[in-house]
């Protein structure tokens, strides 16, 4: 079930949960909490199991349908079971976006490429570090199912 965590920022289970999807820097963490504090365009859905926070996804969402995923986490006990992607479908489900938008680092691009996202690299945007571009074209999707 997916609940709104946004006002639960400060909560351990948040804070852990978010900084696992931040470069793991505690000033980052902070800085990811301030933007969802501070900018009301930003939602943070979680997925519970039971009473227990497993998943969250920190996005925005346009007025043209786009939903641009910034922070995607799962606990690290429940991670290859699936719950990255029923949070992803869960969202499609509820908000029918046209599109779905990230940006990664090596290690989650597979989840993406995975999931049915097209992946492309962006390059070393940071020393050290390449970034890749991950693309879901939810329309598509829709009228591939729909002939």
């Amino acid at each position: 079930m997916l609940t709104n965590v946004k006002e639960k920022l400060h909560e351990p289970a948040v804070k852990e949960l978010l900084s696992y999807a931040v470069y793991p820097e505690p000033e980052k963490l902070d800085q990811a909490v301030n933007e969802y504090e501070t900018n009301g365009e930003l939602q943070l859905l979680g997925l519970m199991e039971g009473d227990s926070l497993i998943a969250v996804a920190g996005f925005a969402f346009s007025d043209d349908k786009k939903l641009s995923i910034r922070h995607l986490a799962v606990e690290p006990e429940f991670r290859g079971q699936g719950y990255g992607r029923g949070l992803l479908l869960e969202l499609i489900d509820q908000l029918r976006p046209v599109k779905l938008v990230a940006e990664t680092d090596d290690e989650a691009a597979d989840f993406y490429r995975n999931v049915g996202f097209t992946v492309w690299s962006l390059g070393e945007l940071y020393p050290g570090v390449e970034r890749f571009r991950c693309v879901y074209d939810a329309e598509s999707e829709d009228s591939e199912n729909n002939d």
